[in-house]
């Protein structure tokens, strides 16, 4: 997860920054788009990155097995927490629409 992905989520978590910016529905959906997007795309590219590295250290190649381990264990924790945002995210929008109107 880099620096960028870490201040984009930041901010649409500060409730003091959106009152300051007042982004349009659209704008906030695309902004939210995006942001999911590249969240997703990281933890493929950490999920490629593992298998790698993994097939690397199976032909006999010459890489560390803590660096193999680590990658392995990154993408793992990264799927995991992409799979937990998911499960809240669905669990939000239920309660949403359990709503009276």
């Amino acid at each position: 997860m880099n620096m960028n992905m870490v201040s984009n989520m930041q901010s649409v978590m500060n409730p003091q920054q959106r009152m300051v910016n007042q982004a349009t529905p659209a704008e906030a959906h695309q902004s939210f788009k995006t942001w999911l997007n590249d969240a997703i795309a990281n933890v493929n590219e950490s999920r490629i990155d593992s298998e790698v590295m993994t097939e690397r250290l199976a032909r006999g190649e010459q890489v560390d097995l803590h660096d193999v381990m680590i990658t392995a264990q990154k993408a793992s924790i990264m799927l995991e927490t992409t799979v937990e945002v998911r499960n809240k995210v669905i669990e939000a929008y239920q309660e949403v629409m359990r709503m009276s109107v």
